[in-house]
């Protein structure tokens, strides 16, 4: 596993230096191997197979609500890209959001913008600011660039498991049953030691600027973290190291670390 890990950090640091990109948002460089009218493009043909595939409910108030807050929250994010001057980097985003008839306790962003909230984690928000943190999660996933960058670094674990048995191959002579070895520790090194603590960051990093988007709506973040300890006790517990989210506990620890930054955040860019 340690030769593994030492393999991917190589290959990553190399690419992220050669395909850089910095997000307007964070400040922060960020490796992809996709551009976003390539992975918009991708989405949107996703989004219309779901939408077709998929009961979606147009009328009524709850459907009425994730409208609401889906605009309030692409305004919001508008307002913040603007008052940084960084409103160019929204021109390619599309905005849509529906509510689909499911009893499944989700939601989720494409990237673009384009948002889908299953029926079933409605009983769980009870009311819209707790939708808001949950609609704000999944569009700072999209503006963060969150999808672009765990494909980018997904492929490039995939490539370098292979590049890895192919060095065994030609440099020590290793059969296919050494090189199988190989390409199982590296999955499972790369995947519990680097791979999925980089989801819990991405996923941390979305609840922060969720959090931002929603106070600058106009919403009380306040609010996320009930909705978070009642999906902790509706869904219980996980192990976290394990996981591709933080766990439930860690996630109402940040945000109720994160509630005065977004109060601060909102007033700033709504003065």
């Amino acid at each position: 596993m340690k030769a593994a890990k030492k393999l991917l950090i190589i290959l990553l640091s190399v690419a992220a230096l050669l395909t850089c990109e910095t997000n307007p948002l964070t400040g922060e460089n960020n490796f992809y191997l996709f551009s976003n009218q390539e992975l918009f493009a991708m989405s949107e043909e996703s989004y219309r197979e779901f939408l077709s595939e998929n009961t979606i409910i147009t009328t009524g108030a709850d459907a009425q609500m994730v409208k609401r807050v889906g605009d309030n929250i692409r305004d919001a994010a508008i307002k913040w890209y603007k008052k940084e001057n960084n409103s160019k980097y929204l021109k390619d985003y599309k905005w849509e959001y529906h509510l689909v008839d499911s009893k499944e306790v989700n939601a989720w962003c494409m990237p673009g913008g384009r948002i889908v909230v299953y029926k079933g984690i409605l009983p769980v928000t009870k009311n819209e600011d707790a939708l808001a943190t949950v609609m704000g999660h999944e569009v700072a996933h999209a503006l963060l660039d969150h999808g672009k960058q765990k494909l980018s670094w997904g492929y490039l674990q995939q490539f370098g498991g292979v590049l890895g048995a192919g060095l065994l191959a030609l440099a020590f002579g290793a059969d296919q049953q050494t090189q199988e070895l190989f390409l199982l520790a590296y999955g499972v090194g790369t995947n519990v030691g680097l791979m999925l603590p980089y989801s819990r960051e991405l996923e941390s990093q979305a609840d922060e600027y969720g959090l931002y988007l929603m106070a600058i709506a106009g919403y009380k973040p306040e609010e996320s973290v009930p909705f978070w300890e009642r999906m902790a006790a509706s869904s219980g517990g996980s192990i976290e190291f394990l996981s591709t989210h933080p766990s439930h506990e860690t996630r109402i620890s940040n945000l109720k670390g994160w509630i005065q930054a977004a109060k601060d955040k909102a007033a700033e860019i709504n003065k």
